[in-house]
């Protein structure tokens, strides 16, 4: 079984790429990028993820000079993280980090590769907020009275997500255990279909993602309760977090770049500098409100401590509900 990285490791990585002898950091640094850079991107097409992945490497190829091209190696994101950490840590091959990398640690027992020792964080892009989601149909108008209808009414509330360990699936179950709520959970092949049935009435309650959902709220289809970031969205300024009266809860999903271990901290920084540059510009902050997000701004230090955070209280939130990697 593979060793559970401790959040320690998370902090003490930052500093991995001093490792390579000085003389031949600064020369790939010179260099960087000498050639196209490959940004692998493991998730599902036709998601978030594309969107994400096209805007930030086309901004970097306008601010570096060298194309970032997209590449989508096939199967399951785990597949994508072992492409990059078997790549040259020379900045040339760059991993898209999501979510699902915070979760894989605890997730699954086997996996060929350790993300905190094999992967330099090099920053964020986004933060993805959540919607506590209800059909029409549930008499719950506000999260206190969904609550109260949930304890009341134990066997009557079953719970979507996008599939089992998704970020759906997580922010529902962090619910359930801050909330003392008890929901079934109906796992889906994704957000079109979760969606589907919650709109039908098969299911009551689902914390989908905001750029998919907002549409059917200001249209009345679903009734929103709640977001889980821990301040309210600007799309959506009437509708309170979750953290208004489950105080602690945040729930959110996220984009942001990683790069191969002992990648040279000047690539690094050089990469964080330019995405810090974009979520000043005026475009790609439009571009990102766009998507129901909000830019992720910050140094590789913040990220990589961004990440120690999520997974710790992610790997809780697995081990507590016994969630099994299917």
């Amino acid at each position: 079984m593979t060793k559970r990285p401790h959040r320690r490791d998370f902090l003490h990585l930052a500093a991995a790429a001093a490792a390579l002898p000085a003389a031949t950091r600064f020369a790939w640094a010179q260099a960087y990028p000498a050639r196209p850079v490959r940004l692998i991107d493991g998730y599902p097409p036709g998601g978030s993820a594309d969107i994400i992945a096209r805007l930030i490497g086309q901004w970097l190829s306008e601010r570096l000079g060298q194309p970032f091209v997209i590449d989508k190696p096939g199967g399951d994101g785990n597949i994508a993280t072992e492409t990059v950490v078997s790549a040259p840590p020379d900045g040339h091959t760059l991993l898209l980090v999501g979510t699902s990398h915070t979760v894989n640690a605890t997730l699954y027992d086997k996996l060929n590769f350790n993300f905190v020792r094999d992967i330099a964080p090099v920053g964020g892009i986004i933060r993805q907020p959540q919607v506590m989601l209800v059909n029409p149909s549930v008499p719950a108008k506000t999260g206190p009275e969904f609550i109260a209808y949930g304890r009341a009414n134990p066997d009557k509330i079953t719970m979507a997500s996008g599939g089992n360990g998704s970020t759906s699936h997580l922010s529902g179950e962090l619910f359930k255990m801050m909330a003392g709520v008890t929901m079934a959970h109906a796992p889906y092949r994704g957000v079109a279909h979760a969606l589907a049935d919650l709109l039908g009435g098969q299911v009551q309650v689902y914390f989908g993602p905001a750029p998919a959902t907002i549409e059917h709220i200001r249209s009345g289809k679903l009734r929103a309760l709640a977001v889980t970031t821990s301040t309210r969205l600007e799309v959506l300024p009437d509708i309170p977090t979750v953290g208004e009266f489950v105080p602690g809860y945040e729930a959110i999903g996220f984009f942001g770049l990683g790069a191969p271990r002992n990648t040279p901290a000047e690539i690094v920084n050089t990469l964080n500098k330019e995405m810090n540059a974009g979520f000043a510009d005026p475009a790609m902050k439009a571009r990102i409100a766009e998507l129901g997000s909000t830019a992720f701004p910050g140094s590789p230090a913040d990220f990589t401590k961004f990440i120690a955070d999520e997974t710790e209280k992610w790997g809780k939130v697995i081990r507590t509900a016994n969630i099994k990697a299917q």
